[in-house]
């Protein structure tokens, strides 16, 4: 039987883009991998095309024989959904959702996000008016649409906000948001590198752009938007340390950063003499795109043949773990990561080769 590859519109990283949903497969994941325009979401749990990019009759080639291609999702959105009579009120909800999110100063993508969401509930109940809206078509949403099409418990998590937030703040209806639940969290293990792969992939960049962009995530620690924002007057290198301003949840942090590391920037400062950012496009000023980010990672993988779905964010991970592993204090490393709560933190603890290799199991003394 063909596997179903469900093709859904949606918003990710401030850039529309069309979401491949179906169940883990190697042959479909390394088909998307040979079709070169697809890129793994670690928060949406889904591969994803740019819309500017997605060509329905190419995709279903590609996979003939393979996959069936659902693409039912994106022809009610253009055919249907844009006639619908209930658009005009919905996009003043949205509208005024945006504005209050605005002055309360969330960030970008948050606001992109909690929009898509609310639009996504509402075009679901849809003719039912938001202001009738109530719990049981919370649950009736949840039942019929995310876990019927095997959404990511982020996602669910993203709509619960949502809906909170605009129906208490907008419609002021009866749905009682109090009530409103999160899922149960998951509970999944970060990715890890090891030392020696994390050297292979971080060596495996002829360009010294590509390789300071990666080697400053793991020695860092950084998250994809932190590199991405980051600006020359940011680098301490008397002080030796890197100041990340603005990072989530609209905090300043600052991380170690190495003598070899400076060396290696001021490499590439030279070579480039970036102007506003400390990693620019192929123009002047202009600040570098996450996918082409994501290309160089993609290519850095590739030639050091690991056969690993990595991550920029498996960088991050690999930062922590690696530094746990060498006895840095665990409070410590929240500070340099950012987090907000120690049990987010805490997950390191679990990956770590030298705490699980000290366990003797109790077949050796059999």
């Amino acid at each position: 039987m063909e596997k179903v590859i469900v093709c859904e519109p949606g918003i990710h990283r401030k850039s529309e883009v069309v979401f491949l949903d179906f169940g883990y497969n190697e042959t479909l994941i390394a088909v998307l991998k040979k079709y070169g325009m697809t890129m793994w979401s670690q928060t949406q749990r889904k591969w994803y095309i740019l819309q500017q990019n997605f060509d329905t009759g190419k995709l279903k080639s590609v996979f003939a024989g393979i996959a069936i291609i659902d693409d039912s999702k994106l022809k009610l959105r253009n055919n249907n959904i844009n006639n619908s009579p209930v658009i005009d009120e919905i996009k003043a909800g949205l509208e005024k959702f945006r504005e209050w999110m605005l002055h309360k100063r969330y960030s970008d993508s948050t606001i992109k996000t909690y929009v898509e969401a609310a639009k996504s509930f509402l075009l679901f109940i849809h003719p039912k008016p938001a202001s009738e809206a109530n719990n049981s078509d919370i649950v009736r949403y949840v039942n019929d649409h995310i876990l019927k099409k095997k959404l990511s418990f982020s996602y669910q998590n993203q709509m619960v906000n949502a809906c909170k937030l605009y129906f208490r703040e907008v419609v002021h209806s009866r749905l009682d948001v109090d009530k409103l639940e999160r899922p149960r969290r998951e509970h999944k293990l970060p990715n890890v590198l090891s030392k020696e792969e994390v050297k292979a992939i971080l060596e495996a960049p002829a360009n010294t752009k590509h390789r300071a962009m990666l080697s400053l995530i793991y020695a860092c620690g950084l998250r994809r938007s932190e590199l991405l924002n980051m600006k020359p007057q940011d680098i301490d290198s008397k002080r030796h340390l890197l100041i990340i301003r603005n990072a989530k949840g609209r905090k300043d942090r600052v991380v170690p950063i190495s003598d070899k590391l400076i060396e290696m920037l001021r490499e590439y400062y030279k070579m480039y003499k970036p102007q506003i950012w400390l990693f620019e496009g192929q123009n002047t000023g202009e600040q570098y795109s996450e996918q082409s980010l994501q290309s160089v990672l993609k290519q850095a993988v590739a030639k050091s043949k690991i056969r690993k779905p990595v991550t920029l964010h498996w960088l991050r991970h690999s930062y922590a773990t690696h530094l746990l592993e060498s006895g840095t204090d665990l409070r410590f490393i929240q500070e340099l990561l950012g987090h907000k709560s120690s049990k987010t933190t805490e997950i390191y603890t679990h990956v770590t080769e030298k705490s699980i290799q000290k366990i003797k199991s109790p077949f050796e003394y059999l």
